[in-house]
C-alpha cells in the first residue's frame, strides 16, 4: 500500500510540489535581498524598516549572502531541471 501511495503521489503531486518549494526558494531570495540589499550595495528599503525585520532575516543571513555570491554558471541551470 505504502509503495502505491508513493507511486501515485510521484506520479501526479512531485512536479508541482517541488516547483512550489522552488517557488518558496526564490520569494525568500527577493525578501533577502528587499530587506538586506544595502549589505550588497543595493539600498531599497530605508534602514527603519531593515532594523524591524532583522530578527526574522538572521537565520537565513548567511545562506542567503552564500547563494547570492555564488558564480553561476549555464550548466547549473540544466543541473537542477528534474529530468
Amino acid at each position: 500500500m505504502k509503495a502505491l501511495r508513493e507511486f501515485v503521489y510521484g506520479a501526479t503531486m512531485y512536479e508541482i510540489v517541488s516547483q512550489k518549494l522552488r517557488a518558496r526558494m526564490h520569494m525568500e531570495h527577493l525578501f533577502m535581498l528587499i530587506t538586506m540589499g544595502d549589505m550588497l550595495g543595493i539600498p531599497i528599503l530605508p534602514p527603519y524598516y531593515t532594523l524591524r525585520l532583522l530578527p526574522y532575516a538572521i537565520p537565513h543571513l548567511k545562506t542567503w549572502e552564500r547563494q547570492l555570491l555564488r558564480e553561476r554558471d549555464i550548466s547549473d541551470e540544466f543541473a537542477e531541471s528534474p529530468i
